[in-house]
C-alpha cells in the first residue's frame, strides 16, 4: 500500500519557521514530482510548491514565494518544505502529493498529483 505521510507541523509565531517533512512508503518515488499543497479553513486546496524528481526544477505560489523552499532527498524522506517568516494567513492543513507517473515536470495542477498524504496542520499566530 502506498502511503505518503507529512510531519513536522504545529504551532509558530508570526515570522519563526517550520520545516515539513514527507516519507514515503510502498512506492519509490525517486522519479516522480513531488509537491506541497495547503487548505485552510474554510477554504480550497490552494497548490504552495513542486520539485521534479531530481529537484532541479522547483515552481512556487506567489503567495509564498521567496518565504518557502522545497527540497528533496531521494535517499532519505522523499520531500521538504522549509518554512520561513510566517504569517497568519500560512495557517493550513499542509499536504504532500506525488504525481503520477514518472519522469514528467512540474506543475501547479492537483489532478496530475495521485497520491497524497492525511496532511499535517501548521498553525502560524500572530
Amino acid at each position: 500500500q502506498v502511503q505518503l505521510v507529512e510531519s513536522g507541523g504545529g504551532l509558530v509565531q508570526a515570522g519563526g519557521s517550520v520545516r515539513l517533512s514527507c516519507a514515503a512508503s510502498g512506492h519509490t518515488f525517486s522519479t516522480y514530482t513531488m509537491a506541497w499543497f495547503r487548505q485552510a479553513p474554510g477554504k480550497g486546496r490552494e497548490f504552495v510548491a513542486a520539485i521534479n524528481w531530481n529537484g532541479a526544477t522547483t515552481i512556487y505560489a506567489d503567495s509564498v514565494k521567496g518565504r518557502f523552499t522545497i527540497s528533496r532527498d531521494n535517499a532519505k524522506n522523499p520531500m521538504y518544505l522549509q518554512m520561513n517568516s510566517l504569517k497568519p494567513e500560512d495557517t493550513a492543513v499542509y499536504y504532500c502529493a506525488a504525481d503520477r507517473e514518472p519522469w514528467r515536470g512540474v506543475t501547479e495542477s492537483g489532478d496530475q498529483y495521485e497520491y497524497w498524504g492525511l496532511g499535517t496542520q501548521v498553525t502560524v499566530s500572530s
